[in-house]
């Protein structure tokens, strides 16, 4: 089958393509800014504002902890990321600035990725329209962008994973054996511990690939998985004295598996189906174009998250559209195949003409950038509501009128309450982040008592209904009566008649049409700033 090797503007159409990529992350960046009491700052989804929490604490010397002073509570699942906002914890930053600080850091991982996905295209085709095309599709996919942009770890995931195959597939090209490789796994599994599956299933498919090196392949990704979890592990039980996270109990602890992994199919299908199942189908006719093998670490690395994602029952997240996190941070690799799948296709039609006319060849590349683009919208647009204006930036990505909300309630109780006040929250984020104040976690995954009870799921086979991962345990008579927190500043979805008898002891006050419970009598709310009721 002929490539097309020589592409005279391939340099420049990169370039631009990368230089694009960039200009969108930063107007990306800017449009997540909020404005909250008049002041111009920025805040993080509300999931990677509970790691800014802990990243906080830590910084200044309080340990890797919650709530100041509480229980040792292990309420996060992204230890090197958590290590990464402490460093910018260190510098002398307003708690406002922070987190565009950690934007950067994701916008650079971004970026670093790309870099590695060009890198894949060019190992696996000498046709340059493979690379533009998976760099074009990745750059611009708003789930990867908004996950990663947003604060969460997806971006250096999806970095780790993309530099461990490219250096993989050199050095077996090479003849070599390249431990930098294993380095990349371990700290993939340091990242989150379920980057053991990927790490361990690609580990295999370079054992199979290269059996000159098949006992360092065998080494080192045993090493870098169950070595770096041994270590996670020790270090977990003589800090916080358990064998798991928190958040494992909290999220897979009860409930039928089942029952998670039909709700993780539907989830599944349901992305696949509305961003046109006929453009996710299209690389699985690849193996049919190319049965190189060297293609297999690839499938391998996207079909293990995949089974990943629903083997956990999808994300909390679901309901805004795209890839959840999971699947997100292989999408890259999916692309790769995407382009490489369409650049065969249309090789294979211009072969098909015996005698090739001069236009026949300039038509079919048109015709691929055309259809590159058309992807990239379907991609997009079909997946969100109002998907062109998310993607597009002519409104705000998803999450950012959230932060603007939650972080505005997180600074006005700073400034109601008395530094001892205890506030119970559902967002724990950018609440107990920007108010400083002790914390009670209503949904529990800083709560080990809520994260050990029976979720309450109303769900059945392939139907959802209200299953959404971490979000379905919680127990007011706990959290609100035993403990008795000076405000309760939020409760969960439709649970309001359920709060209502261990509220009886609270006062509701509507402040910036937000309602907040405070505890009557409480000296640690100041009564004297509340606005009249």
């Amino acid at each position: 089958m002929s490539t097309v090797k020589r592409f005279p503007f391939y340099p420049v159409a990169m370039g631009l393509l990368l230089a694009g990529f960039l200009a969108y992350g930063w107007l990306f960046i800017q449009r997540t800014s909020i404005e909250v009491e008049g002041q111009r700052m920025h805040a993080l989804f509300d999931d990677a504002m509970i790691s800014m929490q802990f990243a906080k604490n830590f910084a200044r010397g309080d340990g890797l902890v919650w709530n100041v002073g509480g229980e040792r509570v292990e309420g996060f699942s992204n230890p090197l990321w958590v290590l990464v906002m402490t460093v910018v914890h260190l510098f002398p930053l307003d708690l406002t600035e922070t987190s565009f600080y950690v934007k950067l850091i994701s916008l650079a991982c971004l970026f670093l990725n790309l870099i590695m996905v060009k890198g894949l295209a060019e190992h696996f085709s000498a046709n340059r329209f493979v690379a533009l095309g998976a760099v074009f599709l990745t750059g611009f996919y708003f789930p990867l962008n908004n996950w990663s942009l947003q604060g969460m770890e997806v971006g250096l995931q999806a970095l780790l994973v993309s530099a461990a195959l490219l250096l993989g597939l050199r050095a077996i090209q090479a003849g070599r054996f390249q431990p930098w490789v294993y380095v990349l796994f371990s700290l993939l599994v340091l990242l989150r511990m379920d980057g053991a599956a990927p790490a361990l299933v690609v580990a295999a498919v370079f054992a199979f690939l290269d059996p000159a090196h098949r006992r360092q392949h065998i080494v080192g990704g045993l090493l870098a998985v169950f070595g770096t979890l041994l270590v996670l592990t020790l270090w977990r039980l003589s800090y916080y004295g358990d064998w798991l996270p928190n958040t494992y109990y909290l999220k897979l602890g009860s409930g039928s598996l089942v029952l998670r992994v039909s709700i993780g199919l539907r989830r599944l299908w349901d992305m696949v189906w509305s961003a046109n199942w006929a453009l996710f189908a299209l690389p699985l006719a690849l193996p049919l174009l190319d049965r190189s093998r060297k293609l297999w670490p690839l499938y391998a690395a996207m079909l293990v998250q995949v089974a990943y994602s629903v083997y956990v029952g999808g994300d909390a997240w679901e309901h805004v559209g795209g890839a959840n996190r999971f699947i997100a941070v292989v999408m890259p690799l999916f692309f790769i195949l995407f382009s490489l799948t369409m650049v065969n296709l249309t090789t294979l039609v211009i072969d098909a003409f015996k005698k090739k006319p001069a236009w026949l060849q300039p038509l079919a590349y048109a015709f691929l950038v055309l259809w590159f683009a058309i992807s990239l919208m379907s991609f997009n647009t079909l997946l969100l509501v109002n998907g062109h204006h998310r993607w597009t930036l002519i409104g705000k990505p998803i999450f950012t009128e959230s932060a603007e909300r939650y972080a505005g309630m997180g600074i006005m109780l700073n400034h109601i309450t008395e530094p001892e006040a205890v506030i119970a929250v559902v967002t724990a984020g950018n609440l107990p982040y920007f108010s400083e104040r002790t914390s009670v976690d209503l949904l529990g995954k800083n709560d080990p008592v809520i994260a050990h009870t029976d979720a309450r799921i109303n769900s059945s086979l392939f139907f959802p209904g209200n299953y959404r991962p971490g979000h379905n345990k919680w127990d007011y008579a706990y959290s609100i009566g035993q403990l008795q927190p000076d405000v309760v500043a939020q409760l969960w979805d439709d649970t309001n008649e359920e709060a209502a008898p261990y509220l009886v002891n609270y006062e509701k006050y509507v402040i910036n049409d937000i309602p907040y419970y405070l505890l009557k009598g409480s000296p640690y709310v100041r009564w004297d700033v509340l606005p009249q009721q």
